[in-house]
């Protein structure tokens, strides 16, 4: 029992030290991408754009959400007037960010890792490999920046989409004064402190879906059952990951 835990705990120090390799690697060949952007282009179509229809009707809806409830909520205390503050701060440091990387790992990360693990299984990399071409360089580094950069974007349209949710829920339906509605959003929500966060926090949920989610795909094993395993691995890691740094950027943010 003590050799096996042992080699379990040495495979898992084995495996992250290799991820932390391939992590720092990957980002630094982001440099050598400057030459290229048209890679990068190509990739952010690819996970970013496919994604924006399902992002921005989660956003919509979220919103309606938060309008509804965020009423509700206030009129108990007279303050139904600032609902749009409620739901303008709900979305820009919490739900924006959180709710797009949950989004963009089941949507872009599982359709990253089925990919990876396709060009493996197909003997792709391998290909790519005995041509001296270094695939982090062609393929995962492409895909990596074109997922932190699509992140943050995701998150925006997001908020933005929700927020005019709850404007129409609000305003529209339930009879909250316009002018109130804005005027307590303008000034509550503070660029740096609110929105700035929220992008930050984007930025890193950007590296972390993206990063599982090619590496699971690039170390799948090369058969139906592997690369169906690593997609599921995809998304689960992913959303735990999101999760738990959701929790730490909060605590240091906010503290």
């Amino acid at each position: 029992m003590i050799s096996t835990i042992g080699s379990w705990v040495l495979e898992r120090i084995a495996r992250a030290g290799y991820a932390t390799r391939m992590f720092l690697r990957v980002v630094l060949e982001g440099l050598a991408l400057l030459r290229r952007p048209g890679l990068v282009v190509k990739q952010i179509l690819f996970v970013g754009n496919y994604s924006l229809v399902i992002i921005a009707v989660s956003g919509l809806f979220v919103g309606f959400v938060l309008g509804l409830q965020g009423y509700y909520t206030l009129n108990r205390y007279g303050s139904e007037q600032a609902l749009g503050l409620l739901v303008a701060l709900s979305l820009v440091r919490e739900l924006g960010p959180v709710v797009t990387a949950l989004l963009f790992a089941g949507r872009a990360g599982t359709s990253l890792t089925a990919e990876i693990g396709l060009m493996k299984a197909g003997e792709q990399l391998t290909a790519l490999e005995m041509m001296a071409v270094d695939p982090l360089k062609t393929v995962i580094a492409p895909r990596m920046w074109a997922g932190i950069i699509s992140m943050p974007l995701l998150a925006a349209i997001f908020s933005a989409v929700g927020v005019l949710g709850g404007y129409v829920v609000g305003v529209l339906m339930i009879g909250v004064d316009s002018g109130a509605f804005w005027s307590q959003m303008q000034s509550g929500v503070e660029v740096w402190a609110d929105v700035g966060n929220g992008v930050i926090k984007s930025i890193v949920f950007g590296f972390a879906v993206t990063f599982i989610a090619l590496f699971q795909g690039y170390e799948a094993k090369p058969t139906p059952e592997g690369v169906s395993r690593a997609t599921t691995r995809t998304v689960v890691y992913a959303s735990l990951a999101v999760l738990g740094l959701d929790f730490l950027l909060t605590a240091l943010m906010f503290s």
